[in-house]
């Protein structure tokens, strides 16, 4: 199946590439990057509360 296109690169839409799948490029993946460590992303869930006595 060569003819099928790539799925869209979800930082800027560009066909991804197989070296740096799911992205088009090491710069879109850098972006991602640092997306995440800017916790622009974050997975939801509840809040941690430091005085609860489970969460040690």
């Amino acid at each position: 199946m060569p003819n099928e296109p790539s799925p869209a690169c979800p930082i800027c839409g560009r066909p991804s590439q197989p070296a740096t799948r799911p992205f088009c490029s090491p710069r879109c993946r850098a972006v991602d990057l640092g997306r995440w460590l800017g916790e622009t992303y974050a997975v939801p869930g509840e809040p941690e509360r430091p005085d609860d006595p489970e969460a040690e």
